[in-house]
């Protein structure tokens, strides 16, 4: 038991002591999206335990989008206690939860040793996260569309039509909100929209890795899908990568999302092997 210890929210003086704590310790969880942990810090609940003045461990699961909270940081100064610091962080962070209606609280784990604890603190999974690869190239000659879509870069005034597309193609889990749409639009290395008839109906944001360009998002609102449209953004990102002199992509999906890992796999999209559980809890009311 870690005795002399305090759990409260992080505030803006943390920031340099919290940065020294992720980057000098190997047991760091982070979520994969576009905020920097620290970002977070003034979002509820992002928790810190302080000993004898010192911050030994913090945990941050804001909502984003309103319903979901992604469990975005999880670190710890000492492994050895790394399951009483675990249970005092969650145990707050979910009290704070609780006061809203419905919350889910997920995280996808890449680091094993969160795996126990999560299930301790009643989180199951039914759902992997699974990386895709793809190394040959994407340009064929092909910069058609199907009839009556025309695809063009994505502007700033494009962003709400996409998170209203992102909305109605995702479950809630996965929804990105429309500031994080924003954060990844200037990341992006490419980024376009699907038009009919002038109303949006899908879009493509890829940003550049180590290898190439990662396919970040691809979205069709359900009333316009089986119309050639995600084939047509994806044409895009090909044409456009080529130019860039770029040949190597990597995307990922749900491993119980089957449309997706077909149409990947379709575009010669393999699986790499690495996948990635994610765990989720209902917070009661």
């Amino acid at each position: 038991m870690i005795f002399e210890s305090l759990v409260r929210s992080a505030v803006f003086t943390d920031q340099r002591p919290l940065s020294r704590l992720i980057e000098n310790n190997y047991f760091v969880h982070r979520h994969l999206d576009w905020r920097e942990p620290l970002s977070w810090i003034g979002s509820a609940p992002f928790l810190v335990l302080e000993r004898r003045g010192e911050l030994v461990g913090a945990l941050a699961c804001p909502q984003d989008p309103p319903g979901v909270a992604w469990l975005r940081l999880f670190v710890i100064y000492e492994v050895e206690n790394e399951k009483e610091v675990w249970q005092m962080l969650w145990e707050a962070a979910s009290r704070e939860l609780s006061q809203h209606i419905g919350i889910m609280v997920a995280a996808i784990v890449m680091l094993k040793r969160m795996a126990p604890m999560l299930i301790e603190s009643g989180f199951t999974t039914q759902q992997q996260l699974v990386m895709l690869e793809k190394n040959d190239g994407g340009y064929s000659g092909d910069t058609s569309c199907g009839q009556g879509i025309s695809i063009r870069p994505m502007l700033i005034h494009d962003l709400s039509a996409a998170a209203d597309v992102d909305a109605s193609a995702f479950a809630p889990l996965w929804r990105n909100s429309l500031p994080d749409l924003s954060r990844a639009h200037t990341r992006a290395l490419l980024a376009a929209v699907a038009e009919v008839e002038g109303r949006v109906v899908g879009y493509h944001i890829s940003t550049r890795n180590s290898i190439g360009i990662h396919l970040a998002r691809l979205a069709v609102r359900p009333d316009a899908q089986g119309r050639g449209i995600g084939q047509s953004l994806m044409n895009d990102l090909f044409v456009q990568a080529e130019r860039h002199g770029i040949h190597r992509f990597t995307v990922n999906t749900q491993s119980d999302n089957a449309v997706s890992l077909a149409i990947y796999k379709k575009l010669g999209f393999f699986e790499t092997g690495e996948r990635y559980p994610v765990y989720q809890r209902q917070v009661s009311h």
